[in-house]
């Protein structure tokens, strides 16, 4: 199975429960359908005709992680910053880390690869995934990310994406 909107029924939670559950909070956005996109280059060819003109975007790449003692992380940072695995875990207090496995991601986030989103915290809160956020994105007007399937992207301003993290009880730490 890959990981679009066609198969949004075999997750935990759908494409489609998550954006009626942030209907039914009140949280606003701007949905986008496109061509599955997997990778940061391929999010690249098509993003700008997302973007309106004046609008602070910040745009995501989003790592799911692990460290020796087996604990889980989402890390969301800007698209084009580097990473370096070491460095991360050590500024994270985590040691070496490690990228999770296709079904370790299913089981702690309930999403697939390639669709990789802070919005999967919805699954992640419960199943004790720890959250890390660019610090950047506490600057932008609109971040841009995937709501639990990679056919799709979701705009929403830095307060909406802020009210879901408290609707889902997720602890939002900045690096």
């Amino acid at each position: 199975m890959d990981a679009s909107s066609a198969y949004q029924d075999s997750l935990p939670v759908s494409s489609d429960a998550l954006l009626k559950q942030l209907d039914g909070w009140g949280i606003a956005y701007r949905l986008h359908t496109h061509v599955p996109l997997r990778t940061v280059e391929d999010a690249k060819a098509i993003e700008d005709q997302f973007v309106v003109p004046g609008e602070n975007a910040l745009r995501l790449k989003n790592l799911y992680l692990r460290d020796k003692k087996k604990r889980n992380y989402l890390v969301t940072l800007q698209q084009d910053r580097e990473v370096d695995l070491k460095a991360l875990g050590a500024e994270l207090g985590a040691g070496n880390l490690s990228f999770g496995s296709a079904d370790r991601l299913l089981e702690n986030l309930g999403i697939r690869p390639g669709a990789v989103s802070p919005l999967a915290m919805i699954t992640g809160t419960e199943k004790g995934v720890t959250f890390y956020m660019d610090a950047r994105a506490q600057e932008a007007d609109v971040i841009f990310m995937h709501p639990l399937v990679n056919d799709r992207t979701v705009a929403m301003t830095r307060t909406d994406l802020m009210a879901f993290f408290e609707k889902t009880g997720c602890e939002v730490s900045w690096i």
